[in-house]
């Protein structure tokens, strides 16, 4: 049985319809993700579960889990994820064509497989590792200074460079695969070449568990600059699963997409490439308040004069609907402007608030603004931004 379950929105299901082993290994497991509530008086016998924020499955057994659904469309979702992981969907074949979000995985997995496969066919990405080794004969170069400490040795230590396969290149697609693997979401029809791509790559390679972060800023050469596609898909993978529970062969890789997070990362990536001229953007700024770095903040993005390098403003995502911004959200964003030296604070949200705001707070101008994600996502954007105004934010800032 498949539970779908929308964000936010509540599902109910009779006593009998979870085992409260099942109950209770979802609460323990994903209180971030869902709220379970046991049935009781309170509900009328029945379990209710609630999504999080959260799309994506989580296996709960064969033929067996939940599927979280976004409360926005699909072709929104992928878009979002295309601005958010720089990678090109609509290049890749078939991916926008999936009815669901298992089905969408299990294509951008196939598709990962196969170019991990032809990858293999023309040769995996090796590299010169160096180790150190007595041996009865010289290999590499020889280490003088303990050839003439011990004459009497008849080994002689020498220094070597090897040209393998088994480096963290490889690894990350070994691991990723192994994820993949291990999440139940891919069919028969894909899993033969998921076995076949990890049987390859596990022949030359070590298993060894790598996070997203491993995909990020990695350098690429002329020999190697298709893995930094493969890599980027890794990403995606690897930040969306993680083990679900270690119990030898059978542990689960849940796949779940916070989608704080990813609004958070879309914002960011459609600002980069979409700010007009003379401004520059810094993502998760560090603003270090000790010598010894113990207190400071991170600021989602802070816009820039890039003549003057100043700050213009500063901006935060919050992938929530409320009536009205939350004091502490104010708070924080006015907190963030003082920091920085600018007079504009910005909360970011995914629709027009109730309560929209725009005040000033002593030398802040604090807002509100929209970044809608349930329309078409490019107009959104230009919306934004014509909204934000950053050229009379600049005429402002340069009249003080």
């Amino acid at each position: 049985m498949i539970l779908e379950l929308t964000e936010y929105q509540p599902a109910m299901l009779p006593a009998a319809g979870l085992s409260e082993e099942t109950g209770k290994f979802l609460f323990e497991n994903f209180k971030d993700q869902i709220v379970v509530e046991p049935p009781s008086f309170l509900n009328d016998r029945h379990w209710k579960i609630t999504s999080q924020g959260f799309v994506g499955f989580i296996p709960l057994g064969k033929d067996e889990g939940l599927a979280l659904r976004s409360k926005i469309g699909l072709l929104n979702l992928f878009g979002m994820m295309e601005y958010a992981y720089q990678l090109d969907f609509r290049m890749m074949d078939g991916v926008f064509d999936c009815a669901t979000l298992e089905e969408f995985y299990e294509r951008l997995a196939h598709l990962l497989a196969k170019r991990v496969l032809n990858r293999q066919r023309k040769g995996m990405y090796r590299s010169y590792t160096s180790h150190s080794d007595e041996m009865s004969y010289v290999r590499g170069r020889m280490d003088m200074r303990d050839a003439i400490t011990r004459p009497w040795k008849v080994n002689r230590k020498c220094e070597v460079e090897d040209h393998n396969a088994d480096i963290e290149e490889n690894r990350i697609l070994l691991w990723t695969m192994r994820c993949i693997a291990k999440s139940g979401l891919c069919s028969d029809r894909v899993m033969p070449a998921i076995r076949k791509c990890y049987r390859g790559l596990h022949g030359i390679a070590s298993l060894d568990q790598y996070s997203f972060k491993d995909c990020v800023g990695r350098l690429y050469n002329r020999l190697n600059c298709d893995y930094e596609v493969l890599h980027g898909l890794c990403r995606f993978f690897l930040e969306q699963s993680s083990p679900l529970h270690a119990a030898g062969e059978n542990t689960m890789f849940p796949f779940l997409i916070d989608m704080a997070h990813l609004y958070e990362l879309f914002v960011a990536e459609w600002l980069r490439k979409n700010l007009p001229k003379g401004y520059a953007l810094q993502i998760q700024a560090n603003v270090n308040f000790s010598e010894s770095n113990q207190l400071k903040f991170i600021i989602d993005l802070v816009i820039c004069d890039i003549e003057t390098g100043e700050a213009i403003c500063v901006l935060d995502t919050k992938y929530k609907c409320p009536s009205s911004p939350s004091n502490a959200d104010v708070s924080q964003v006015v907190t963030y402007a003082e920091v920085k030296g600018c007079e504009h604070a910005i909360l970011i949200y995914p629709q027009t608030l109730e309560n929209p705001l725009n005040e000033r707070l002593g030398d802040i101008r604090v807002r509100t603004l929209a970044f809608q994600i349930d329309g078409d996502l490019e107009s959104a954007g230009r919306s934004f931004l014509e909204k934000l105004g950053l050229e009379r934010m600049l005429i402002g800032a340069s009249c003080l």
